[in-house]
C-alpha cells in the first residue's frame, strides 16, 4: 500500500504572552524526515493509514515539537493504536514512550479486550514495539510514568471520557506529576460549538476550546498555542450520537442518513500545545 507524505499548511493562533516560545517550536528537521518514513511504513494498519488524511498524524506531532530522543506518555492509546504505531517506532532507539492504557482492575470487558489487543500487537513486532512501557490511568491508578520523567504527554479524544467519568482533574493532574519542567502536553479532541455552554460531562463527546484550557491551566499548564490542522468546518456538532455519529465509530451505519454523515467526514478538532512550567 503506498502512503503520500502531504504537509499542508498549520495556522497558529499563539497565547500573546508566549509568542516568543512559539517561533522556536516544532521538531527538528532531522525529525521531521524521521517522523515521514515512519508514518509511511509498511507496518501500520490500512485503517489506521486511511484516518491519515483527517488526523494529520505529521503535522500534529512536529506542531507539539516531537524529537526522537524524547521521553513520551501516551494517554489512554487503546487498542486502535493510530498514534502507538507511530511514536512508539519513532523514539525506540532513542527515547522511550509509555503506554498510559487502561486499567485491568476496572474488569470491563473494553477494557481487558483492549488490554490483550493491545499486547498481542507488540508481541507481533517487538522490533518496533518491544521497548514500550505499559502503565495505567483510571480513577484509582495514576502513575502513569515517574514523576517528572516525560519530556512529552500526548492525549488524543480523551478528556470527554474523562468528564463523562467524572475525573478530568485527575486526568490533568496526572499528566502534569509526569511531565519534566518546561515539558510539552500536547491535546486533540473534539471541538465543541462555542456558541452552545459546556456541558460538564461532555456525554456528546465534545468539549468547547475554552474548557479544555481552562482544565489544563486549573492544572497548572501554560497554554501556548493552538492549531487548526485538524479543522472541519463541515462538522455541525449536532448529531443523535454525539461525536460518535460520524466516522470512524459511524454508529448509525445501518441508516440511511449514514450518508451525510460519511460525507462530513471526522469531526472538527482542536489541537493544542500547553507547557508544564519550568522551574
Amino acid at each position: 500500500m503506498s502512503k503520500k507524505c502531504l504537509i499542508p499548511l498549520v495556522f497558529l493562533s499563539v497565547s500573546p504572552g508566549f509568542a516568543g516560545v512559539s517561533a522556536s517550536a516544532g521538531s527538528s528537521d532531522a525529525t521531521t524526515v524521521a517522523l515521514q518514513a515512519v508514518i509511511a511504513g509498511d507496518h501500520r494498519s490500512e485503517a489506521n493509514a486511511a484516518r491519515d488524511n483527517w488526523r494529520h498524524p505529521q503535522e500534529v506531532l512536529t506542531f507539539f515539537g516531537l524529537e526522537t530522543d524524547m521521553t513520551v506518555v501516551e494517554m489512554w492509546p487503546g487498542s486502535g493504536r493510530y498514534y502507538t504505531e507511530i511514536i512508539a517506532p519513532l523514539v525506540r532507539d532513542q527515547g522511550a514512550y509509555y503506554a498510559a492504557n487502561f486499567d485491568i482492575n476496572e474488569k470491563s470487558f473494553e477494557a481487558a479486550g483492549s488490554i490483550e489487543h493491545f499486547a498481542k500487537k507488540n508481541a507481533e513486532r517487538a522490533d518496533l514495539y518491544g521497548n514500550i512501557i505499559v502503565t495505567a490511568f483510571s480513577d484509582t491508578v495514576q502513575t502513569i510514568a515517574p514523576p517528572g520523567s516525560a519530556d512529552m504527554v500526548v492525549t488524543f479524544r480523551n478528556i470527554h471520557n474523562f468528564t463523562i467519568n467524572g475525573y478530568v482533574e485527575d486526568f490533568f493532574a496526572a499528566m502534569y506529576t509526569a511531565l519534566k519542567p518546561g515539558g510539552v502536553l500536547g491535546v486533540v479532541e473534539h471541538r465543541g460549538d462555542p456558541e452552545v455552554p459546556q456541558d460538564p460531562r461532555g456525554m456528546n463527546g465534545y468539549i468547547n476550546q475554552d474548557y479544555a484550557i481552562q482544565l489544563a491551566e486549573a492544572a497548572g499548564f501554560v497554554f501556548e498555542a493552538s492549531s487548526e490542522v485538524n479543522a472541519n468546518p463541515k462538522d455541525i456538532k449536532d448529531y443523535p450520537e454525539g461525536v460518535w455519529t460520524l466516522p470512524p465509530t459511524s454508529r448509525l451505519k445501518d441508516t440511511p442518513e449514514n450518508a451525510t454523515y460519511l460525507a462530513i467526514g471526522e469531526t472538527d478538532r482542536m489541537t493544542l500545545r500547553f507547557r508544564k512550567p519550568a522551574e
